[in-house]
């Protein structure tokens, strides 16, 4: 005869799902179907979502077909003739060996600059240029652009151009806000000088500016006072500068001169007293104005009752 199986699971641990299982069916049935009812003992189910690990069924599909770029206006690289001791020829090589260190060989690539990639959109952004400075001209295509800093500790060392200038720099330049934008001058009503150097550099760049304008009239033969004498316009119709950048050009000085040792002799005069006592009592000054001028108040009423 064969030996029955022997039930490893305990009769007391039987017993305890039992009832539990009893325990749930005695509940009213629920109609949340966004919420379902679990059982008491089942542990929970939710998963959080670990690492950076592929998503799953993620069926982002692209209509690719539609944004096919295809350039049919490709030119083709033509050796470019120099001359140097290297390369008595005078012929460019088109291609050169390239080390593989996966296949640990040396491929055959060829070499096309990168300005022969897209030819058909370099040629098209040149003739938009070209065709605005025609339309705009004799005005320059831009705008004279304030001497700024970069931003951050890191590269503040370094000047570019910025925005625009900002409505104290056009007033200590004597130029009027609505008239900067007139005359090719760029504003910014939102920047604020932080540095007394700042202004003094852009009012001086304003100011040369103004010297080397030259204001056409709005209609031939009507001159007013801001506008240039007509010599002057017309020697500007015979030659004129296409952009301001190269007239006012904003460079950066070198490191040699960014950086210089300062003796004790430079560093100004310290303050009488320290300059912490002076700022507390100048924050005890505006503190207690009022006070004080109360107090002066009432004891001068004091002594006009007094005398009379």
């Amino acid at each position: 005869m064969f030996a029955q199986p022997r039930d490893t699971q305990p009769t007391h641990y039987r017993s305890f799902l039992q009832s539990r299982l009893v325990l749930f069916e005695q509940r009213p049935p629920t109609t949340d179907h966004a919420n379902p009812p679990r059982l008491p003992w089942s542990p929970s189910v939710t998963m959080a979502i670990k690492h950076n690990q592929t998503i799953p069924k993620n069926h982002f599909h692209k209509d690719w077909a539609r944004r096919v770029r295809v350039h049919f206006d490709q030119v083709r690289y033509q050796p470019s003739y120099t001359h140097s001791s290297h390369n008595p020829s005078g012929i460019s090589e088109i291609t050169q060996p390239i080390y593989n260190p996966r296949t640990n060989t040396r491929n055959i690539h060829p070499i096309y600059p990168r300005e022969r990639k897209f030819p058909g959109r370099k040629h098209r952004r040149r003739e938009a240029r070209l065709a605005k400075a025609a339309a705009v001209a004799p005005r320059p295509v831009d705008k004279l652009r304030p001497v700024v800093r970069c931003p951050t500790v890191k590269y503040n060392r370094r000047v570019r151009a910025g925005r625009g200038f900002t409505l104290q720099e056009l007033k200590e330049a004597g130029i009027p806000r609505k008239l900067a934008r007139t005359i090719g001058i760029a504003v910014d009503h939102r920047r604020v000088n932080a540095s007394t150097e700042s202004l003094t550099v852009n009012v001086a760049r304003l100011k040369e500016y103004q010297t080397r304008l030259i204001l056409f009239p709005r209609r031939a033969g009507q001159h007013k006072k801001l506008d240039s004498s007509p010599d002057e316009v017309k020697a500007a119709q015979d030659s004129f500068t296409k952009s301001v950048d190269s007239l006012f050009p904003i460079s950066n000085i070198s490191r040699a001169e960014a950086v210089s040792e300062i003796s004790k002799s430079d560093l100004p005069a310290g303050v009488e007293g320290g300059a912490y006592r002076k700022l507390r009592d100048a924050r005890s000054e505006a503190r207690l104005i009022g006070v004080r001028e109360k107090r002066a108040k009432a004891k001068a009423d004091e002594a006009a009752a007094a005398k009379k």
